[in-house]
């Protein structure tokens, strides 16, 4: 019998602290380098900041629920642009050399509109630490000039 409800689960490791990597996630001036256009402001517990994607005119309302430095940020977000808002949980965990983040969004019911939100959410957060990762370890931005909306080929592709 399949689930009721589905999340999306995506890890990466990372060649920097937790701490780095906390900062680098929470501070809007170092996250447009890699994910967002802008931010409304820094990522703290109890406070709702807006992202702008520079693909999307839309904004999304981020409402972060907790902040441990180095080593937890969870917020609530519409991230499938139904007015349903998930709650998304990164953990930072220190390994020998590096940091492994694992982002946990949850959930959907397991239905035609939740399986489309998993598809393109999980598709969304491998792209997030692949940004993160070539940002932090490289000084690449892999998201310039990599979405022209005029051009994508589906309205349905999401961050």
């Amino acid at each position: 019998m399949a689930p009721e409800k589905i999340s999306i689960k995506a890890g990466l490791k990372v060649m920097r602290s937790p701490q780095e990597v906390f900062e680098t996630i929470v501070d809007p001036d170092q996250m447009s380098n890699y994910f967002i256009e802008t931010s409304t402001g820094r990522m703290e517990a109890g406070k709702t900041v807006t992202w702008k994607f520079p693909e999307f005119d839309m904004r999304f309302p981020v409402h972060v629920e907790k902040t441990d430095p180095g080593k937890f940020i969870s917020f609530y977000w519409d991230g499938a642009s139904d007015g349903q808002d998930t709650l998304v949980e990164m953990k930072l965990r220190a390994l020998d050399s590096g940091c492994f983040i694992e982002i946990t969004e949850k959930e959907k019911k397991n239905d035609e509109a939740g399986i489309k939100w998993l598809k393109s959410n999980t598709e969304g957060w491998a792209n997030f630490l692949a940004c993160l990762k070539a940002f932090m370890e490289f000084g690449i931005n892999l998201r310039k000039n990599a979405y022209d909306s005029s051009q994508l080929p589906t309205k349905d592709i999401m961050v």
